[in-house]
């Protein structure tokens, strides 16, 4: 047993061993406590520490989760739960246990009668109201699982599990409650879009309907996530038709409309499925029990236009069917100036799966690579209107295995292409051929410095993007692209600060001298220093924003076009298709979006990055993006945006169609007089060892068995790359027409 002093003692000091060692500690720290704090003190230091259930800490943190009121709002009923709850929490949890937590309450208001503290008519009037719980208001307690669960995972490594959960410690994250909203939405949505299209797997269960089914299918739990979306149960109690008459469990009916059911074909091999459903009874049988949705005021209008010849039907609430997606995925929205978090989502619901998609995952990047493969050769010479040969090769990988030749993802060959248009429609040839050409520790180096593998295989593969990484380095890789090349780490806590106020950590370390209330006498804000490592130029930067703009406005993103926002990214597939990405950004938000099944499976043939992921990042920005202004991204000085045929990268001449602006370093910009270049078949002659192309491709592009590629011209891998002097003052930067520096006119 321990007095109200010693638990302060242990709770603050020393901790929950079981030892005759600390309970002798205990109450010698009891009694020098008694010595130097008053009685009253203690007991606030007690109720301030005390569990008190529901995950709450301290009497205030009880009254805000409880009742949502601040102590000194508590009524005499609702401060005499908080008081009996410390003999046993979870026992009195007015919540859970509603009947014991009123006899508790009704016990401590009687000790308060005979204490004097209130009159026996109070006492006998807070025992006469029941216990109302109220959560805290919505403004306040934002539903951000993976999220909240990521910071808890950070604390406890960085503090323990005691001061985690008993230190009293105030945290700042860097969830922006809005987007959090738009991701989760977003993210179902696109789950649910996806999942639909391959067919109805079936009712979640199947009973009686003979006698009370409502009963039954009352008592029956919703599947995981269903509550989430708004889904309820339902049983099917006839089918009439093409439309099912259903009854849900307060014993009302209501109708599926037959325009309901054509998605709910029969799921087949290999992601394929049968024909539509003619009737109701090719997808349901009586006593089905399966999850609906009520229609919108806009979709049942509609549907009760077409049934004036049939007054009892139109009359019926309308349903939709729903089911819980197989498929699963994340999404991760970050400032890509900062690191910041802003949201995450790492599945369709965290009450069906703590397994976060975002963090945890490590799925095939397929062409999402791209990106740092061609910015390695932007850096090493090449230029977006350098030219490379999309035509068949294989690789010899060397004695005793068979020689690898990938082809494009829609088995075309494209000829002579310049890296801009390979970039926009993710060719895979082209791909290989300038990963051979500027070489996979080149690659490799680009990949890792990035952040998205500690260390990429040095196999040809890799060009494709059969590497593992998760969607959070992903996007972090991708938002270091559009803020200049700039390194940042991402974070979700801003600041820790202790029961006293103090912080004890801050994620930014920048000093800021005169940056307190104190100081600031009507002076311009601080110029703080910038720490972020530079690790890339940022002219390549620009030319990589530049070229996947032209993703977005007419290459394997069009999708995503419709925002009407500058924005840029690239999609990615990986083999099977197992794995679909789109990861992009606008100038000030980088987000990235994968779907997948968590045990790797085909996705099925016609889908890929451009129609599982694509939409959900664009639903994504166009929600968050909504109320603000295009911003066009930004140009950094040294980049000269000159006129070109989009086509063949030359200098555009009168007549050309299309036409670009397309962005170049100082002195690489075409002149109109060089000679075609065309990077050809290259094969590595200094090597002392061949390269492996690993388990099997997976960017957007199947291995091939052996085939001999045509001859082709040994050529130079590239321009030599620039010299580290400086060149002359380059021209001012070319201002871009409205719509997006990379827009054809």
């Amino acid at each position: 047993a321990s007095t109200i002093t010693q638990q302060v003692a242990k709770n603050f000091l020393l901790g929950n061993e079981v030892s005759m060692r600390r309970k002798i500690k205990e109450a010698l720290l009891a009694l020098k406590m008694e010595e130097v704090l008053s009685k009253d003190r203690i007991l606030e230091l007690y109720l301030n520490e005390i569990y008190l259930g529901g995950g709450n800490y301290g009497v205030a943190a009880a009254a805000l989760s409880y009742f949502n009121k601040s102590l000194d709002e508590l009524s005499i009923g609702e401060a005499a739960v908080l008081g009996a709850l410390p003999k046993a929490p979870n026992t009195y949890n007015p919540e859970r246990n509603p009947e014991a937590a009123t006899a508790r309450r009704d016990l401590v208001i009687d000790r308060m009668v005979e204490a004097g503290f209130i009159t026996p008519a109070e006492g006998g009037a807070a025992k006469a109201k029941p216990i109302i719980t109220h959560h805290r208001s919505e403004t306040q307690l934002v539903k951000a699982d993976y999220f909240a669960e990521e910071v808890r995972r950070e604390l406890l490594a960085r503090y323990g599990d005691r001061d985690l959960y008993q230190a009293g410690f105030s945290v700042r994250t860097s969830l922006d409650p809005r987007l959090q909203t738009i991701a989760d939405q977003a993210l179902r949505a696109g789950l649910v879009a996806y999942d639909r299209r391959h067919g109805y797997r079936g009712p979640v269960a199947h009973i009686d309907i003979r006698s009370e089914w409502w009963t039954r299918l009352a008592a029956m739990p919703l599947p995981p996530g269903a509550d989430e979306v708004g889904w309820k149960l339902a049983v099917v109690l006839s089918t009439e038709g093409e439309d099912a008459i259903i009854g849900l469990a307060n014993h009302s009916a209501g109708r599926i409309p037959g325009e309901e059911l054509s998605w709910a074909k029969k799921p087949l091999e290999n992601a394929r499925v049968g024909p539509p459903p003619r009737s109701a009874a090719d997808v349901f049988n009586v006593g089905d029990v399966i999850l609906v949705e009520p229609l919108g005021a806009e979709a049942a209008a509609k549907d009760a236009a077409k049934e004036k010849t049939r007054p009892a039907a139109a009359a019926m609430p309308r349903y939709g069917l729903r089911q819980i997606p197989a498929i699963s995925g994340a999404i991760v929205a970050m400032d890509p100036h900062t690191g910041r978090v802003l949201a995450m989502t790492g599945g369709f619901s965290y009450e069906m799966s703590q397994f976060n998609r975002a963090i945890q995952a490590r799925r095939q990047t397929g062409s999402a690579i791209k990106p740092f493969i061609y910015m390695a050769a932007l850096d090493h010479g090449y230029t977006p209107s350098s030219v490379i040969l999309d035509a068949p090769i294989t690789i010899d990988l060397g004695p005793g295995q068979p020689p690898w030749t990938p082809k494009n993802f829609d088995n075309k060959i494209f000829g002579p292409t310049t890296i801009r248009v390979g970039l926009e429609q993710s060719h895979d040839l082209m791909t290989v051929r300038l990963g051979q050409a500027i070489g996979l520790d080149t690659v490799g180096d680009a990949v890792e410095r990035f952040g998205i593998m500690d260390k990429m295989p040095r196999e040809y593969s890799m060009l494709l993007g059969a590497g593992e990484t998760t969607v959070l380095k992903l996007t972090s890789a991708y938002a270091m692209i559009v803020n200049g090349g700039k390194q940042i780490t991402p974070t979700f806590i801003d600041r820790v600060q202790d029961r006293n106020g103090t912080t004890i950590y801050r994620v930014d370390q920048r000093a800021c001298d005169g940056c307190s209330n104190a100081d600031w006498d009507n002076q311009p804000p601080p110029d703080l220093a910038d720490p972020r490592k530079q690790i890339e130029d940022p002219t390549t930067a620009y030319q990589i924003v530049h070229i996947l703009e032209g993703v977005v406005e007419r290459g394997t993103g069009r999708i995503i076009a419709s925002v009407g926002k500058p924005l840029a990214g690239k999609t990615g597939t990986s083999n099977g298709p197992n794995d679909t990405w789109f990861e992009g950004f606008s100038p000030d938000l980088a987000v990235g979006v994968f779907v997948g099944f968590d045990q790797p499976a085909t996705l099925g043939a016609r889908e890929q990055g451009a129609t599982a992921a694509a939409p959900i990042f664009r639903d994504f920005m166009a929600a968050a993006l909504k109320d603000t202004p295009g911003i066009p991204f930004r140009v950094p000085p040294g980049i000269r945006l000159v006129r070109v045929n989009a086509t063949t990268g030359q200098l555009a001449r009168s007549g050309d169609r299309p036409v670009i602006f397309e962005a170049f370093k100082p002195g690489t910009e075409p002149t109109g007089d060089e000679p075609p270049v065309v990077v050809g078949d290259v094969t590595p002659a200094d090597s002392d060892e061949p390269m492996s192309a690993g388990p099997g491709d997976s960017g957007e592009s199947t291995p091939l068995s052996a085939a001999t590629a045509p001859a082709l011209p040994s050529l130079p891998p590239g321009p030599t790359p620039p010299s580290s002097t400086p060149a002359a003052a380059p021209a001012p930067a070319r201002t871009a027409p409205a719509g997006g520096t990379g827009g054809l006119y």
